[in-house]
């Protein structure tokens, strides 16, 4: 991996764990010690002409800094399960898939540290529901200017995830979408790839526990989410009401298998205008759900793969983490 020398405010030494290098960035008076997590391939890869701007926006707040680049898929998770004690804060920079990472590693943590959040994928819905900025300059002065919010964060079986779990319809299009359309065509790759997944549109018999409601039935979509958007997508979480992310519930939404095509386009539209109501449409707010399938049922977790459980327990963890956010 190629490295950048520069000797203005800040130097840096090399080590090495677990046989990769990591850039160990010190300023003068340091007093605080930061992780910096970043996917150098995330998004269109905007990264690399942002990373010195960035890590000298946290060295002049006085932050000793660790970058980590990730190469592959749960380095995010091992790198904050594993980090070396007397960090104040970890921050990470990609996608909403790499802060499911760093999120999904702390929260196996026994010690529960703030995390800050530097955009840089290709749809980013939990950053847009914080509020934090899209340009990676204005994300880098929140983490170091901005407060602490409690958000609650969804447990499902053994992991984690912070604003969705979803089953069925579109939920194979994020994981299945390659990075460079993703970066060339943003939120509307999915739309796409979802429109191309119609033909085979399939439904799962389900038994649905919601606190002390139980729903069984034939569904081909279901998400349980903590977020104001979706596949860049605003305004298809919730129920009517005003969503909030640190209020110890989740926003419900199931679809049930349509008979017709009219009851599909109904379904579509209703999904897009709340205005629009659908019989095959169940919203509701929940603080616990068990999703039980006769079959391995295939689920996203904040658009990555989650595994095929025949039982799902979702629970919110209520203000479980802190997220820096603007003040």
């Amino acid at each position: 991996m190629p490295f950048f020398f520069f000797y203005f405010i800040v130097a840096y030494d090399i080590i090495v764990a677990d046989g990769r290098q990591i850039l160990i960035w010190e300023g003068f008076s340091m007093d605080k010690k930061m992780l910096f997590i970043y996917n150098p391939r995330a998004g269109k890869a905007q990264i690399r002409s942002n990373l010195l701007d960035i890590i000298d926006i946290f060295v002049k707040a006085g932050y000793e800094v660790t970058a980590y680049p990730t190469q592959a898929s749960g380095d995010a998770v091992k790198a904050v399960k594993t980090r070396r004690a007397g960090y104040d804060i970890v921050v990470c920079s990609g996608g909403d898939g790499t802060l499911d990472e760093v999120v999904t590693g702390m929260m196996q943590c026994e010690e529960k540290l703030p995390i800050g959040y530097v955009p840089a994928g290709s749809t980013n819905d939990f950053a847009n529901s914080l509020k934090i900025p899209k340009n990676m300059i204005k994300a880098a002065n929140v983490v170091v200017r901005g407060k602490n919010f409690a958000c609650d964060i969804g447990a499902f079986n053994n992991d984690s995830f912070i604003y969705v779990a979803a089953f069925g319809i579109f939920t194979n299009v994020s994981y299945e979408t390659k990075q460079d359309v993703k970066n060339v065509l943003g939120h509307a790759a999915y739309l796409l790839e979802g429109v191309r997944a119609l033909p085979t549109i399939r439904s799962y018999p389900l038994k649905i526990t919601c606190d002390q409601q139980v729903i069984e039935g034939e569904f081909l979509y279901g998400m349980v989410t903590n977020s104001h958007s979706i596949g860049g997508f605003r305004g298809i979480t919730g129920t009517g009401k005003e969503v909030l992310l640190d209020d110890g519930v989740f926003e419900v939404t199931l679809i049930r298998k349509p008979s017709n095509p009219l009851e599909l386009n109904n379904i579509i539209v209703a999904m897009v205008d709340k205005r629009v109501k659908s019989e095959h449409i169940y919203s509701f707010t929940a603080s616990r759900i068990v999703v039980e399938s006769e079959e391995p049922l295939a689920w996203t977790l904040d658009g990555e793969f989650g595994g095929e459980p025949r039982k799902a327990v979702i629970e919110n963890k209520t203000k479980a983490l802190e997220i820096r956010v603007p003040k």
